[in-house]
């Protein structure tokens, strides 16, 4: 009896390392390097003191946006070529405190609290998910306003107009130019929201002034074309009303010539003399 459980439970005990061993190799990590890619640090934000918790290019620009979350700062950087590269950095917006605050405004006073993500839009605005504040802020070149959120200032979920809506303690925005929106990735919530924006955020400078000019080149056309078709409709009423008021020309009947060639005053001085 004993001889055959100690069988039973050998023979169990072989059973369940093989399974383990076989999910093992099973669940073993598969990495496959495709050659060619390269490493390479081009920032170091130690020497430079910043942090960057997200960067971005800037559209129509060579240069670089940089989130830093622990300042509270939004840069601008120059694009560096490698690690030894000169790097320019300028503040676009928010005041260095670590601390963290929550004011509209320029771009130089204006303060956020760790935001945690940012996108940019083809006309160059940057919005920030402001984290600590529930805010999504938008930085232009007249300054930093906020969106939506930031009236309460704790975390929820409500939709509707900027006062009214509502956000989690983390969420993360990105653009979308196709749908001129932004979508909003509220993890608290579990829930992905938009926010539509304004149809000239949408297009590019350069192309908005071609627009611009094609508009006032077009309305130049049609006010030649309607002028064009109003002159040839009133042309002819015009002609008419010239003829009447011409002036009768009246004829001197002396100095009309006779069948013969002769004027009628030239008769009558040949007539005159022959009676003489």
């Amino acid at each position: 009896m004993a001889s055959a459980f100690t069988t039973f439970f050998f023979f169990f005990f072989l059973v369940f390392n093989l399974a383990s061993l076989h999910h093992h190799v099973l669940a073993r990590d598969v990495v496959e390097i495709e050659e060619g890619y390269t490493v390479t640090t081009v920032i170091d934000g130690h020497k430079l003191g910043i942090n960057p918790r997200s960067i971005l290019p800037k559209p129509g620009s060579s240069d670089l946006l940089l989130l830093d979350s622990v300042s509270s700062i939004v840069y601008t950087l120059s694009f560096p070529t490698s690690k030894e590269s000169k790097v320019k950095v300028n503040r676009l917006a928010g005041a260095s405190d670590k601390n963290g605050g929550y004011a509209d405004g320029e771009l130089d006073s204006a303060r956020f609290n760790k935001p945690r993500s940012f996108a940019v839009d083809l006309k160059g605005n940057v919005y920030v998910a402001d984290k600590t504040n529930h805010a999504i802020r938008k930085i232009s070149n007249t300054g930093v306003k906020t969106i939506a959120g930031g009236y309460s200032k704790n975390p929820g979920h409500q939709d509707g107009p900027a006062k009214n809506a509502s956000f989690s303690d983390d969420f993360e925005i990105s653009f979308v130019p196709e749908k001129c929106a932004l979508l909003i990735s509220d993890h608290g919530n579990q829930l992905v929201r938009q926010i539509s924006l304004k149809a000239e955020d949408c297009v590019r400078g350069s192309q908005f002034a071609l627009g611009a000019v094609s508009i006032w080149v077009l309305g130049l056309g049609l006010s030649c074309l309607l002028g064009l078709i109003v002159g040839i409709a009133v042309q002819p009423y015009i002609f008419r009303r010239t003829e009447r008021l011409q002036p009768p020309v009246f004829q001197d009947m002396d100095a009309l010539p006779n069948p013969s060639g002769e004027a009628s005053t030239d008769t009558l001085l040949r007539h005159q003399k022959r009676s003489c």
